[in-house]
């Protein structure tokens, strides 16, 4: 488990390439289960992140959310990634919360573990030395999806 100045560094590498500003998000297709959660989810993340206004992706969806033109994104409900099987996988811990550290030619994404439901976040390359925004998302993650522990 890596601890937050870490993941600086690990996004400091991975912050090298442009985002595909304003394109359309895939929506995730949880169990039913999973979507009440990321509804209740949905509903309690904030306004602002990471000094940006949130501004939900298109597709419009209470699985999706987003703040400053897909700078940052917020998936709900993905399916548990295949690298999690991985020992040697990068990790975090937030505030509580575990994340999966996966590297971008775009930035980085980070996927919860432990969870009811899987909440994956891309983070842009703005935030390539600055893993604030998941802490800002740990309380309502924490506060709505369940661990699995």
């Amino acid at each position: 488990m890596l601890c937050l100045p870490a993941v600086a560094l690990l996004l400091a590498a991975a912050g090298c390439s442009s985002t595909d500003e304003g394109s359309p998000v895939s929506v995730p297709r949880p169990s039913a289960e999973a979507a009440k959660l990321c509804g209740a989810l949905h509903k309690a993340l904030p306004g602002t992140l990471g000094g940006l206004d949130r501004d939900d992706p298109r597709p419009r969806s209470e699985l999706t959310a987003g703040w400053g033109d897909d700078a940052i994104v917020l998936r709900c409900g993905v399916p548990r990634p295949g690298e999690m099987d991985d020992p040697r996988a990068n990790a975090v811990e937030a505030d509580g919360v575990n994340w999966m550290l996966e590297q971008l030619d775009s930035g980085a994404r980070f996927t919860t573990t432990y969870r009811e439901a899987y909440v994956e976040v891309t983070l842009g390359p703005r935030f390539a030395n600055d893993a604030t925004p998941l802490a800002a998302l740990a309380t309502p993650v924490a506060r709505t999806i369940p661990s699995s522990l």
